[in-house]
């Protein structure tokens, strides 16, 4: 588990800043969202809900089960795209590019 150690601990930061930003959500978008074959599920979830919906439970699942994690992939560049002027994006877009960094 230790080789995970860095990316859970990146998942969380970004876990607890959406929070502390006040963009966690309480309820779940429905099934036809979260089953978007879009990138991001761009055609039916914001940005944030694909991070917390999609993202970070799959990257938990990965982790937790001690499977082989994606690499060489980079997100914050479609939050700095999608979310461009959004005044949250500057609180997690670090966070973003460090997951970016870790994954590298």
């Amino acid at each position: 588990m230790s080789e995970y150690t860095e990316l859970l601990d990146v998942i969380e930061q970004l876990e607890d800043q959406l929070i502390q930003l006040d963009l966690w959500e309480s309820q779940a978008p429905s099934e036809q969202a979260l089953n978007s074959a879009q990138p991001f599920a761009l055609d039916e979830l914001k940005p944030t809900q694909w991070l917390q919906w999609i993202f970070i439970p799959k990257m938990r699942e990965l982790i937790d089960s001690e499977s082989e994690v994606p690499i060489g992939f980079e997100i914050s560049p479609y939050f700095e795209q999608s979310m461009g002027g959004d005044p949250h994006l500057d609180n997690f877009l670090p966070i973003l590019q460090q997951l970016d960094e870790t994954v590298r």
